[in-house]
């Protein structure tokens, strides 16, 4: 009798468990940022992008290292400053003495996982750099298409805006965005288990020492995403996600609201989230959990109501809890 044959990579509950170790292997590296690790989980599963923000010093680029040290995935790192050009972002045609003709030299755009750090160092210019790559995930250069490779995600991080010698990024790249997530400063605990950690030895350069290991791939995610395509959203959960982005376009402090990408990216992420809580179907609950993350960046405050110290999540809250909840 042969013995019985282990659940496979392809299996949707085994791509599960892959996912859940890869949020324990980040917190191997990561102390305490366990919302900003779901929210690059969750994009992922929904094939989007994300753009992480908080002061320096949080470890918002530590955080993206120890995700792309969990995966086997190919992985790049571009350091955004005032004077890079988009073609060393994208690549450009390289003139070749020996053959007397023009190729292309890729860029480090043309990997699995790039990351983008700080992003809004560098001017608008470069910015939109990525704008094809992130929507259309390919390349156009001379005319010629070029594809990226499968999967595809860009990490970006970004200091805030009041701080000197950034660059605001433009609504168009905000909104290619799928999670805006916030790294806040760590809670008094969390900063003394940081400094515990360092104090015994750790080195954020060197994660594979820390016993970072890669414990998903590309086969783990395909399986995910495909199961959770297969998540059922019934009418009830559209007409709530479709009444609170309408909410957002009608609120007196706000300029612009949510769009129509927007309302379809919260239920996308809504989906993955119920996904990986175990269920084949989403609740009011998923939706109201990623609703922050997925719409903060797709509004924009009148600057009377920003003056009067209103924010994009005080507003969203407030929609919240004024949109009646199916039953």
């Amino acid at each position: 009798m042969s013995a019985p044959t282990p659940a496979t990579a392809e299996s949707p509950d085994a791509a599960r468990a892959s996912l859940e170790a890869l949020r324990a292997e980040i917190a191997k590296a990561v102390v305490g940022q366990d919302p900003a690790v779901t929210g690059l989980v969750v994009a992922l599963l929904c094939r989007g992008h994300v753009l992480l923000e908080g002061v320096p010093g949080v470890a918002k680029t530590l955080l993206v290292r120890s995700l792309a040290a969990a995966l086997e995935l190919d992985t790049k790192r571009v350091q955004f400053t005032p004077d890079l050009m988009p073609s060393d972002v994208t690549g450009s045609l390289v003139y070749d003495t020996r053959s007397a003709e023009f190729s292309f030299q890729p860029g480090p755009v043309f990997t699995n996982l790039l990351l983008a750090d700080e992003i809004n160092r560098t001017p608008p210019k470069t910015q939109s750099s990525l704008l094809e790559a992130m929507e259309e995930r390919q390349v156009t250069v001379d005319g010629t298409p070029r594809p990226l490779p499968e999967p595809f995600l860009v990490a970006a991080t970004q200091n805030p805006v009041e701080y000197e010698g950034t660059y605001p990024l433009p609504e168009a790249q905000l909104d290619r965005f799928l999670l805006k997530l916030t790294v806040p400063l760590p809670s008094r605990e969390d900063e003394i288990n940081v400094l515990t950690r360092h104090a015994d030895g750790f080195n954020p350069r060197d994660l594979r020492a820390a016993g970072v290991r890669p414990v998903a791939g590309p086969a783990e995610l395909e399986a995910a995403r495909t199961a959770v395509a297969k998540t059922q959203v019934s009418p009830e959960i559209a007409g709530y996600v479709v009444d609170i982005c309408r909410a957002t376009r009608e609120s007196p402090s706000l300029t612009l609201g949510v769009s129509p990408r927007g309302a379809t990216a919260l239920l996308s992420t809504a989906r993955a989230w119920a996904w990986l809580t175990g269920r084949d179907y989403v609740i009011p609950d998923d939706v109201k959990a990623l609703a922050l993350p997925t719409l903060r960046h797709r509004i924009q405050l009148r600057p009377e109501a920003e003056m009067e110290g209103v924010t994009p999540d005080s507003v969203i809250t407030a929609i919240l809890a004024h949109v009646p909840v199916p039953r």
